[in-house]
């Protein structure tokens, strides 16, 4: 069992930035990738950003892309979001996921971290 816990959520005005981390409770033998998403409140939960946990490769979704950076720090088993140029239509409750059995889609997820951009 892996636990996911985010931080760093909170409150900012539309054009900030704030930086979201996703760490896991313990290592894993293999870890394949990790990702991020996020929920809106009466919407449904969409794919933000992921990362492959050994060659480093990045993905985005087009609405973020160029703004929003993720990276991961293997010695911490944790992730990272980096959240530039925030719009309110970033507003929600972004989670986190791993990939730990090679399969298609995520094993393991966190509870979320809430992200609110003001106008």
């Amino acid at each position: 069992q892996v636990q996911l816990v985010e931080s760093g959520g909170g409150l900012v005005e539309a054009g900030g930035s704030l930086r979201v981390s996703c760490a896991a409770s313990r290592r894993t033998f293999n870890t394949y990738s990790m990702g991020w998403f996020r929920q809106a409140p009466g919407k449904e939960r969409e794919f933000v950003a992921s990362i492959n946990w050994s060659r480093g490769t990045r993905s985005y979704a087009q609405s973020v892309q160029g703004r929003f950076t993720i990276s991961r720090d293997n010695a911490k088993n944790t992730v990272y979001l980096q959240m530039n140029s925030l719009k309110p239509e970033d507003t929600a409750v972004y989670l986190c996921a791993v990939n730990v059995l090679g399969t298609p889609g995520y094993d393991y997820w966190g509870q979320g971290t809430q992200v609110t951009v003001s106008s």
